[in-house]
């Protein structure tokens, strides 16, 4: 069977029951981009291409499943009121955690994207694999008791939570965003810089045989930025540029380390092997100073340094550069900045990129075509999007 076929109004479903499913996720985007006020049966079938006798179909099966509700009635040009269906927000959660080398976020978000419960825990990824996966059990387990009720020790997660899409407040599944390089097809860590010890170890299995849920694991960075790319996350800060479906844009993160999330065309880009991304470690001083990943004079090892020193303005400037390579190799249109270390001085690390940026553009004589630069506010931007690595397919959002 080819590829998805298209009209005005955006991709067509086909009506074959081998391909239910992508048109069951047709039908859910279109309930999400909805809201409250809801859209008819005849809409969803204008906008999917699917004809009316299968989008009734598709839309009994969800209100059977709690997952879609009427939500009134609209007039019509002719004959009786339309009735209008909505997504059941609630029906569906995911949880969201981002394992930062020195500290666990994780977040609770329902259908809609939006969190309804959060928590943060100390950890340290030299610990070992054991005493880490202790903590993600414990955080997660305890949010989803505190949140949904249910589920609140560690070994009634797989039998109280592993229903899926089965009934309302269901929950789909972990996804788990850290550091790379990884393997987020196998869920298998590489050598994580700075903690090469994790070389190999299969995370996702091993989360999943302790908490009985499906569960997913992807590099920081790709999860911010599928979470950006479907706008659930953050959002440009001060009046800066905002990111959403569709385009392309590079989320830079600066933390405990510095990474890419490449959005090219409106999808998560990783590669081949999965290694895009690995933005901090594009040598830019060959004589520089040694990074731990082996290399010298990398934008990570020479960005944190001036970070270190106080001269936030020199690792804005340093990071620029390197956010100056990538709009010279791809020729993105957006650059976002985040992490712990752009929220503590957010000014100074996009004034700083965008400088870079502006300089290079009146060199290559485009003037005020300068790529922008905006920054994405909040602690919690990668846990939103690693729980985005659960939903987005649920909509028919490819995250792979």
């Amino acid at each position: 069977m080819g590829g998805v076929s298209r009209t005005k109004n955006g991709p067509v479903g086909a009506n074959l029951f081998a391909v239910r499913s992508h048109n069951t996720a047709l039908v859910l985007d279109l309930l999400r981009g909805a809201g409250r006020a809801g859209i008819s049966r005849l809409e969803l079938a204008e906008r999917t291409g699917l004809t009316p006798q299968a989008v009734s179909k598709i839309t009994a099966r969800l209100r059977e499943a709690g997952f879609a509700a009427e939500a009134g009635r609209r007039a019509s040009t002719g004959g009786k009121p339309r009735t209008v269906l909505r997504l059941v927000p609630e029906a569906g959660h995911a949880v969201g955690v981002h394992l930062d080398r020195d500290e666990l976020r994780a977040v609770l978000v329902d259908l809609d994207g939006a969190v309804v419960g959060e928590r943060s825990a100390a950890l340290d990824l030299g610990d070992g694999a054991g005493a880490v996966l202790e903590v993600v059990a414990g955080e997660v387990a305890g949010l989803v008791g505190e949140a949904l009720g249910v589920g609140d020790a560690v070994g009634g997660l797989a039998g109280e939570l592993a229903g899926g899409l089965a009934g309302a407040g269901s929950l789909l599944g972990v996804g788990v965003a850290m550091p790379g390089p990884l393997d987020h097809v196998r869920g298998v860590l590489h050598r994580v810089t700075g903690f090469p010890e994790w070389d190999g170890f299969p995370l996702r299995d091993a989360l999943v045989e302790r908490l009985g849920v499906p569960v997913v694991v992807d590099k920081d960075t790709n999860a911010a930025a599928l979470g950006l790319s479907v706008g659930v996350c953050g959002g440009a800060g001060d009046g800066g540029p905002g990111a959403g479906e569709g385009g392309s844009f590079a989320y830079l993160h600066l933390g405990t380390g510095l990474g890419a999330g490449l959005v090219i065309g409106g999808d998560v880009h990783r590669g081949a092997r999965t290694g895009a991304g690995e933005f901090g470690h594009q040598v830019v001083q060959l004589d520089g100073p040694a990074c731990e990943c082996g290399d010298r004079g990398c934008v990570e090892v020479l960005c944190l340094g001036a970070v270190a020193r106080g001269e936030l303005r020199e690792a804005a400037r340093v990071l620029g550069v390197g956010a100056g390579n990538l709009v010279g190799l791809l020729d993105i249109d957006l650059v976002l900045l985040g992490g712990r270390t752009v929220a503590g001085a957010p000014e100074v690390f996009v004034e700083g990129v965008a400088e870079v940026l502006a300089a290079r553009a009146r060199r290559e004589g485009v003037g005020a075509g300068a790529v922008p630069v905006g920054v994405v506010g909040g602690e919690r931007v990668v846990a939103e999007g690693a729980a985005q690595l659960l939903l987005a397919p649920v909509f028919g959002r490819a995250v792979a």
